[in-house]
């Protein structure tokens, strides 16, 4: 399935490419912002074998973040444990200073909405990306 294809699929915009943040990911990304208002965020999208580094949402009070599968199957995983499969419906909270990825299965595209939880203090800390060998063994 290509781009436009799989757009019709979902309800939420695909957006532009995700250049802004390229250097962060394996494969291509776009991004749309959904809503900039009370509580910002995002419809991020994922081609086939996509995936952001390791990384992870800093706060010294509240913060993290929360994710909302709105199309496609993807992957998210928090350092020391195993991945989880995202299906449409699917609601991950991930908690501030909590090492963690997230991204397309090898085969499909991945869609969702990335909530930031507003806190104190808050930053972003972006690391290393997920090796092939541990991202095609999760595929096994």
């Amino acid at each position: 399935m290509n781009l436009s294809e799989y757009e019709k699929t979902i309800f939420f915009p695909i957006g532009e490419p995700n250049d802004s943040f390229a250097q962060y990911f394996i494969g291509q990304s776009y991004l749309a912002p959904v809503s900039t208002e009370q509580v910002p965020f995002f419809n991020v999208t994922f081609e086939p074998g996509c995936r952001n580094n390791w990384h992870i949402h800093h706060a010294t009070e509240g913060g993290g973040q929360m994710l909302v599968c709105v199309g496609g199957r993807g992957w998210y995983q928090e350092w020391g444990k195993p991945a989880q499969q995202m299906l449409p419906g699917d609601v991950v909270h991930i908690p501030a200073n909590v090492k963690h990825w997230h991204g397309a299965a090898a085969e499909s595209w991945f869609s969702h909405l990335a909530f930031e939880v507003p806190g104190t203090d808050t930053s972003n800390e972006w690391l290393e990306p997920v090796d092939d060998e541990q991202y095609n063994a999760l595929e096994a």
